[in-house]
C-alpha cells in the first residue's frame, strides 16, 4: 500500500469525533464518519430527558486539545455539551468528512483484495482500508419485559427516547428505574408532576455533585484576554484537579480499601444529611457494596424524592394495567405516564451490525461467551478493525473522552504504520489478545465490580464493560506496537 489508507469511521458521536480528530489533527484526510442519524452527537444527541446532564465535570468532560473556558456550569447539560460537540466539528473541518442516515447492516472483510465492504441499510456498499466502529456502549436503549406492557393506554418512552409532546404538569408519572437517568429527571419533572411512583430495585450509592457555575463571568472575561490565553489557564487547571479525584476513586473501586471505606462514609454522611424520614432513609440505603455498580452524584436527588408527591416502590412491578402499575404485593399504582430508566444494551458491543473477518468469521460467535478485545481495540482475525469505547473501556470513575483520545492515537499511529510500511493489512495475535485478556480478567476479580450483577456485567458474570485500572494507566499503554500484530505485506494472486 503506497497511498494514505482510506478510514471508515461508523459513528459520529465522541468516540467517532475523537478518531477523526486525531487523523486531521496530524494530516490524515482520507476518512469518512458516517451516523444512522441526522445529526452528530450520538448519546447527547439522543438524551434530551429533563435534566440531561453530564456527571464528569465539563473541563474534563471534553476534549484536552480542545479546552471550552466558557462553560455555563461546572457540569454542562445536554445542549451545550451537544453544542460544544458541533462548534469542535465546525471549527476543524469535519462536517464534510460526515455522511448523515447511512445505517450499517454489515461489514466483511475481504482479504483478497485487503479492504472492508461496509454494506448499509439501503444497500450501498462503502469500501474502505480501515474500519472503525465507533457506536459506543449507550447507545441501543433497552426496554424492560413485563407483562402488560402493550395494554397501557396512556403515554411511555424510554428516558433516551423523550416523548417532548407529553405535558407531564399535575400528570400521575411513574419513573421505572433508579440509575443515572433517573436521579437527573426526577429533581427536574417533581416539581411539576402532579404525583411520581418511582419504581426502585436497588438504592444507588449517591456522593455530592458540586454544580456551582464554572468559573465567575469576571474571571471567564479576563481568560479570553489573548495574554491569558497563552497562560496554562484556570479550567486547565481544574482539569488537573478532578483528573487527581477521579485517579482517587478509581483506585478504591480497584480494591484499595481505605479509599473505599472513605467513599462509603461519604456518601452515607450525604445520604443521611439530606433525609429526615426513617423510613424513607431505610429505602435509599444500598444494600451492595459501594461502587459495584455505577456510581452517581447528585446533591438535588434525596431532597427530590423526600417531596410530599413522590413515593419510592420498592416493591417488584409484577405487571402492567391499562391504567396502573401492579406490584408484587398485590398494590395497583394508577398513573398516566410511564418513562422507562431501564438503561442500554451496554454488554450487546457493535450490534446489531452484522461482521465478519478473515474467513467469514463472525463477530458475534466469537463474542458469544463475552465481549473481548486487545485494549478494547483489536480483535484477532478482524484486520484493521479498530473499535472505539470497546470492551472492557469503560471507566467507573473518569472521563470516558480521555479513553477515546488514547484509542484514537492508537487508531492513527495503526494508520500511520500501514502507510510507511506499505502494508495492506495488520490482525493483533491471537496469543497477545488471550495475554491480555487473561490479565484483564484476572485483575477485574480484584475489583468491586464483581461483587454485584449490574450492566457491567455479563449474565456468565464476565465483566465486560469496564476497565480495570486508572485512566493514566490506560493512556501510557495504548501505543501501536507491531511486534503485537500479524503484518500482511502482499496480498493474495490468484
Amino acid at each position: 500500500m503506497t497511498r494514505t489508507p482510506s478510514v471508515l469511521i461508523v459513528g459520529a458521536g465522541f468516540g467517532g469525533l475523537a478518531a477523526a480528530l486525531e487523523l486531521k489533527r496530524h494530516g490524515h484526510h482520507e476518512f469518512t464518519i458516517i451516523d444512522k442519524a441526522d445529526g452528530l452527537g450520538g448519546v447527547w444527541r439522543d438524551n434530551t430527558y429533563p435534566g440531561a446532564a453530564c456527571d464528569a465535570p465539563s473541563d474534563l468532560y471534553s476534549f484536552s486539545f480542545e479546552q471550552n473556558a466558557n462553560w455555563p456550569k461546572r457540569f454542562a447539560g445536554q445542549a451545550d455539551i451537544l453544542a460544544y460537540m458541533h462548534d469542535v466539528a465546525e471549527r476543524n473541518g469535519l462536517m464534510d468528512h460526515i455522511r448523515f442516515g447511512i445505517e450499517v447492516a454489515s461489514a466483511d472483510f475481504d482479504a483478497d483484495s485487503g479492504v472492508w465492504r461496509v454494506q448499509t441499510s439501503t444497500g450501498e456498499v462503502i469500501e474502505a482500508d480501515v474500519f472503525v466502529p465507533a457506536v459506543g456502549q449507550l447507545s441501543r436503549p433497552v426496554m424492560p419485559t413485563i407483562e402488560g406492557m402493550a395494554s397501557f393506554r396512556g403515554a411511555s418512552f424510554h428516558s433516551a427516547q423523550w416523548n417532548h409532546d407529553v405535558d407531564l404538569t399535575e400528570k400521575r408519572v411513574a419513573i421505572v428505574g433508579t440509575g443515572a437517568s433517573a436521579i437527573q429527571i426526577i429533581p427536574a419533572i417533581q416539581p411539576k408532576v402532579g404525583s411520581l411512583t418511582v419504581f426502585q430495585r436497588s438504592a444507588p450509592w449517591i456522593i455530592p455533585k458540586f454544580e456551582n457555575y464554572y468559573i465567575p463571568p469576571k474571571v471567564a472575561a479576563l481568560t479570553k484576554l489573548p495574554v491569558v490565553n497563552k497562560l496554562p489557564g484556570i479550567h486547565r487547571a481544574e482539569r488537573l484537579g478532578w483528573w487527581a479525584f477521579y485517579e482517587f476513586v478509581t483506585s478504591g473501586l480497584e480494591g484499595n480499601g481505605k479509599v473505599a471505606d472513605f467513599l462509603t462514609a461519604w456518601a452515607t454522611s450525604h445520604r443521611e444529611s439530606q433525609i429526615d424520614d426513617p423510613e424513607l432513609l431505610a429505602k435509599m440505603t444500598p444494600d451492595y457494596q459501594a461502587g459495584c455498580k455505577r456510581g452517581l452524584m447528585a446533591s438535588n436527588y434525596y431532597p427530590a424524592v423526600g417531596q410530599p408527591n413522590v413515593h419510592i416502590e420498592t416493591s417488584h412491578i409484577e405487571k402492567i394495567t391499562p391504567n396502573a402499575v401492579v406490584t408484587d404485593d398485590g398494590v395497583s399504582h394508577p398513573v398516566d405516564v410511564i418513562v422507562y430508566c431501564t438503561g442500554f444494551a451496554a454488554t450487546q458491543f457493535l450490534a446489531p451490525m452484522n461482521i465478519h473477518g478473515i474467513g467469514g468469521k463472525s463477530l458475534r460467535e466469537v463474542w458469544s461467551d463475552g465481549a473481548r478485545a486487545y485494549y478494547g481495540l483489536a480483535v484477532p482475525h478482524f484486520p484493521n478493525m479498530f473499535v472505539m469505547y470497546g470492551p472492557n473501556t469503560n471507566l467507573g470513575s473518569g472521563s470516558i473522552i480521555y479513553m477515546h483520545e488514547q484509542q484514537a492515537r492508537y487508531v492513527r499511529q495503526a494508520v500511520e504504520f500501514l502507510k510507511r510500511k506499505k502494508a495492506f493489512y495488520v490482525a493483533v495475535k491471537p496469543e497477545v489478545e488471550q495475554s491480555y485478556d487473561a490479565e484483564i480478567q484476572k485483575r477485574l476479580e480484584k475489583t468491586v465490580w464483581t461483587k454485584c450483577s449490574s450492566w457491567y456485567r455479563e449474565a456468565s458474570g464476565r465483566v465486560v464493560a469496564n476497565w480495570p485500572g486508572k485512566m493514566s494507566e490506560y493512556g501510557k499503554r495504548t501505543n501501536f506496537d507491531p511486534k503485537d500484530y500479524d503484518v500482511t505485506r502482499q496480498l493474495a494472486v490468484g
